[in-house]
Formats: C-alpha cells, structure tokens, sequence
C-alpha cells in the first residue's frame, strides 16, 4: 500500500483520540530546502527517529531527547523532541507521538519543519540545527500567536506587571532549573485576579545561552501581547507564555506580589468589619452568658476524657495476641503508605539514570535480582535495585524491605533514597557505596593486603554499631538474619553499611525467640 495513503490516515485516527488545545498545532516549515519522497533515505531516516525519540524523550528526567546526523550523507537528519516541563512521562510520550506523526506530511515533505503543541514540540531538518555554532534565523526569531481578547481597565499596569513577570520567570528557568523550565503567576486585579506565565529552553543549552535565547525572543516579540489577555512564543531553543487562566501543572516557582494601582483610581472599599454592640446590661448579661459557656466548653471535655478512659481500661483488659506481636504488618503497614508516598519515583527518571538498566551499570546480582548504577539528573549517584520479574518470592521481600528500611535511620545501615513500582517493574533506590560489598574486599588478593587492621576494626566496629541499632535502640526490634560480607557495604571512607533486609524479621520489644515454617537466609551463614 502507498505510504502516502497511510500516513494521513493515521494522522486522523491519533486526532481523532488526542484532546488539544485550541488552535494547535502550530506548524513552522523552512525555507530554502529541498522536499524528500515517500521512498527516500532521508524519509527512512527520519521514520527510524520517530519511532525512538518520543520514547526517549518521554523516559529522560528531561523529558528531552536529540538524535544528530542519523544516516549517510546526503540523507541525514537531525531532530529534538522537547516536552513542557510540567508534563508526566506519559503525556510526553503520547504527545511526542502525535507531533512525529503529523510533523513530515504538513509541511508538504520539506526536508526543514517543526510543529508545536500545548504540551510538546518536535522538530527535524537536513542540517544540524543543534549544533552550538548554527544559529539558523528561526532559531532566532519567535513565533508568536496571541489570544483575541483584550484587558479594558489598567492596561498600563497590566503591561508593565506581564513585562516583569516574563523576565522574572525567563531568569528563574536559566539560571534555577535543570529542565530549563519554569512558571510564575502574578496578582492583578478582581476581573483577571491572576496572570500566568511560562518560560523553557532546551535542557542542552547552558544557562546564559538560554537567557539569550529567551531575552532575544522576548525582546522581539512582547509588543505583541500588549493588552492582550494571553499568547505564545515558540522558537526551536526557546519560548515563552502568558495567560489570564491556569494551564500549568505544579505549584509556580516565580510568584509577584500585586501592585497598587495609580495614585488616580479610586481606592477599593474597605471590608466590612463584624464587630457586636456592646450590651446594654453587662452585670445581667454575665450572670446568663458564663455558665452557659461554661457548661458548652466543658462537657465536652468531659464526655473525651471519659471516653479516653474507657478505651485504655478496655485495652488493658484485652488479650493481646501472640500473632499481633511478631506479625510484620502489625508494625508497619499503617504508616508505611505514607512513608512509601514521599520517596516514588518515575520509572523514566531510573531508566534514564542507569542507562535502561544497561549491562555496563550493572553492579552486581543477588537471590531476587540486580543492582545497578545510576546518576540521577542532579548528579547524585544512586544504586538501584531491580526485582526480577520471574521471582514471585522476591515480591513479598521487597515489601518487607521497603517496610523496614524506610523506617531505620542509622548510619551504618544503606540509606533508601526511593522506590518505584511503575510498568511491573519493582525497584528500589539507595545511595551509591563506591567500594561496593564488603567480600569483594575480603576475598580479593591486591584489595585485602590494604585492609589493614585499623580499617578492619573500623568496620568490624560500625556492623556491630548497626546491629545493636538494630537489636536494641531503633523503634523496631529487628534481626536481619542474612548478615553476611556481601550484605555489608562501604563507603569511599570504608565505613560500613549493612544492606538488603528482605529477610529480615520484626520480634516484639521483649520477644527473645521465635518460630520459623521455613529456613531463609544463605547457607553456612547464621545471625
């Protein structure tokens, strides 16, 4: 079948079933270049990037991605895929996939195009674009459309207060985010209580190359929102945005105060104060209002502390159970949603830091599966620790893990930094121990003739640290039963860690001994 019969039919069916925004998308064609057919290298080329980089982009803490120079010269493409700052991985990902579906077939297969969304822009073209000495006249020049109503009343103040909040907003995104991005909002008046504003650059350039980006699009194109309640500018490195109503996700990052109006306008009416007359017979009033009040506040204080009462009497009376004393979800499972909550992470975010899990990251594999090396996009190295999906033993470890570890706080126990349970994947985060496991030490001629005795005391002192922690002073009494030298790990001062408690048990606060249905722990190591 002709692929240019496929290709419009599905571009209706992804418009049939993607909401957008009024007015998109905004297609910008280049000029001066040649025009590729269906069955060209450069068009291969370019269906090669589509069916990577939305993916790519959707799955980097960026929400970011470039594919430079794909394929031999004469038919080589460069493209970006750059999803607004505010969007989840999921969003990024299907607008992205639009974006490159509709992109070659509406600028008439130029071999030169960009399209812009409300949550997204892709771009390609036959020339690196992205290179740091291409400054082609569209990367300089915005494209601006702006929305049809217009403030009446201040629109001096209006004016100023959008200048203001664009630069503020333009500086917050160079120099204070690594996305590049940033938002901000602005009291006003009572007809458009709040303006709304939104500045973004491409993650890959520096911060003063992005200031320069967004001051010299600002700087041509701010005219144009004069009085206007809202609009767009839209440049391959840079664009900014303002609205009169919410359209970004998160809290703003850049807040300003509401200004005065000019000294002219009439000043707004002071609200009313609730204030009650006085009474005309204090002493007759007072002999009916304090017992009253008396009796409003204090019977209900009476009736909680009787209830209180009640309760601890019919708690002491009641057995507690054996089971509820060693039971772990006794323990744990109420708060842990909480604690879980704070530390998920995207699966884009880790998939990002370890390369997708590749196998150079790998740090090394246990019972229910691998460790890998990530850093995330602020540079923080971390340690991720993925379940292996035919493992369906491992599940119920990686909860008992997460319940304890999220708990204990010590310093010779491995910090968690996160966890994530998105796509069947199951992961958790831990700070990075650059000298990894302790038996790697151990049993490692060269390694071990540089343990020397002060150093094996060191750590030798820090496990039995983390293990009184453990046995007596945490809120938990817990025993780790699979305390070995792979489980304790160290850090660029050697100071030791004790790792992986999914086999660790929670005994009662004056509980010495319990009974087990099956063996765990690894063979010839007893705790």
């Amino acid at each position: 079948m002709d692929c240019r019969f496929i290709l419009p039919v599905a571009i209706v069916a992804v418009a049939l079933f993607t909401p957008l925004a009024a007015g998109e998308p905004w297609q910008v064609c280049g000029e001066d270049f040649d025009f590729f057919t269906p069955n060209s290298r450069f068009f291969a080329n370019l269906k090669l990037i589509a069916s990577t980089l939305p993916r790519n982009a959707s799955a980097s803490p960026l929400l970011y991605a470039t594919a430079t120079n794909i394929g031999a010269a004469p038919d080589q493409v460069t493209a970006a895929a750059l999803c607004r700052g505010d969007v989840t991985a999921a969003s990024c990902l299907a607008c992205l996939t639009q974006a490159f579906a509709n992109l070659p077939n509406g600028c008439g297969s130029t071999r030169d195009a960009a399209i812009y969304y409300d949550r997204c822009m892709a771009a390609y073209s036959a020339v690196d674009f992205l290179s740091p000495d291409f400054v082609p006249p569209r990367n300089a020049e915005g494209y601006t459309v702006n929305n049809l109503g217009k403030v009446a009343t201040e629109t001096a103040r209006y004016n100023r207060l959008v200048a203001a909040l664009v630069d503020a907003t333009a500086d917050f995104a160079a120099y204070n985010s690594a996305r590049r991005y940033a938002s901000g909002e602005a009291e006003f008046s009572k007809e458009f209580p709040k303006v709304y504003s939104l500045a973004q650059c491409t993650p890959d350039l520096t911060p003063a190359r992005c200031r320069s980006c967004l001051a010299n699009i600002i700087a041509t194109e701010i005219g144009t929102y004069k009085d206007s309640i809202g609009g767009r500018t839209m440049s391959l490195r840079c664009s900014f945005r303002i609205e009169t109503s919410p359209f970004l996700n998160g809290t703003m990052m850049v807040r300003i105060p509401a200004t005065a109006p000019p000294s002219g306008s009439p000043a707004a009416p002071a609200p009313p104060v609730n204030v009650s007359p006085p009474a005309a017979t204090p002493e007759r009033e007072m002999k009916y209002k304090v017992p009253r009040l008396v009796l409003i506040i204090l019977l209900p204080i009476l009736a909680a502390i009787n209830l209180v009462v009640c309760f601890c009497v019919w708690r002491k009376k009641r057995p507690v159970t054996k089971a509820k004393q060693t039971d772990t979800n006794y323990y744990a499972e109420a708060e842990d949603d909480d604690s879980v909550d704070s530390m998920l992470m995207d699966i884009s975010t880790l998939r990002a830091a370890t390369g997708d899990f590749a196998e150079s990251n790998k740090l090394g594999e246990g019972g229910f599966g691998a460790v890998y090396k990530g850093v995330l996009a602020d540079g923080n190295e971390i340690a991720v620790k993925r379940l292996s999906k035919s493992s369906t033993q491992g599940v119920e470890e990686l909860k008992n893990e997460l319940a304890l570890v999220a708990k204990l706080k010590h310093k010779n126990l491995v910090s968690l930094v996160g966890v994530c349970l998105e796509q069947q994947e199951r992961l958790l985060v831990y700070e990075f121990l650059p000298n990894r496991s302790l038996d790697l030490t151990l049993f490692d001629t060269e390694k071990r003739e540089k343990l020397e005795w002060e150093k094996r005391y060191r750590i030798i002192n820090g496990i039995a640290r983390g293990l009184q922690y453990l046995h007596e002073d945490s809120q938990l009494k817990v025993v780790h039963r699979d305390l070995k030298a792979s489980n304790v790990l160290l850090d660029a001062n050697m100071n030791p860690k004790i790792s992986d408690f999914g086999l660790a048990r929670i005994f009662g606060r004056d509980q010495t001994q319990a009974v087990t249905k099956r063996v765990v722990g690894t063979q010839s190591v007893t705790t």
